[in-house]
């Protein structure tokens, strides 16, 4: 099973190199859907684990005084100035089946990553890119109400129902999207307008 989500997630990191080859570079510096982000800072903090020592990272979270995501933003903003486009691009291509796994998490939570920060990218520039079911089957097979307040999500009272797979979570009203636009909301993001129903 672990050799198969590795594959899957080579296969989605060959994926978005092959979308990201084929930006402008606008679309570089046009707003990702995470908030305060653009693309190029949503492809300096995918990379960062295949550009930056493990030392490094530790020493960033503890000027973030132990928050991560705090010293995660820094680091993407830092990145994003000082690495070009090139050079982020060539990170991706050249650790296609690097090993890196999330803290705390397994090659799921890799795939998790790549996947919902693809989508970052994406959806907000209106690329219609579907990612294929076995992958996303894999990442929502994984998210609990946990990670909905991990992510600040505000689902309460919502039945998120998938029109395109077999795929519910939670309890209430049907919200029916694309598995992947719900996977996005699950995440937190706020979906461009006419995605839902």
């Amino acid at each position: 099973m672990t050799a198969d989500i590795r594959a899957a997630v080579a296969a989605e990191r060959r994926d978005q190199a092959e979308v990201l080859s084929g930006l402008t570079e606008e679309q570089w510096n046009a707003p990702s859907l995470c908030e305060g982000w653009t693309v190029k800072h949503v492809v300096a903090h995918t990379t960062l684990p295949f550009r930056s020592s493990g030392k490094r990272v530790i020493l960033e979270i503890l000027k973030s005084a132990g928050r991560f995501n705090h010293a995660s933003d820094r680091m993407a903003r830092k990145d994003a100035e000082t690495c070009t486009t090139d050079e982020l691009l060539a990170a991706l291509k050249d650790n296609i089946d690097h090993p890196w796994t999330p803290p705390g998490s397994g090659p799921v939570g890799a795939l998790s990553h790549d996947v919902i920060h693809g989508l970052d990218i994406t959806t907000a520039l209106g690329i219609d890119r579907k990612v294929p079911h076995e992958r996303l089957k894999l990442v929502l097979g994984g998210m609990k109400p946990s990670n909905v307040k991990y992510f600040g999500a505000d689902l309460d009272g919502k039945r998120l129902e998938a029109t395109d797979m077999d795929w519910t979570f939670g309890e209430g009203r049907p919200v029916r999207a694309q598995a992947q636009d719900l996977l996005l909301l699950v995440c937190g993001r706020t979906l461009p307008p006419g995605r839902l129903s």
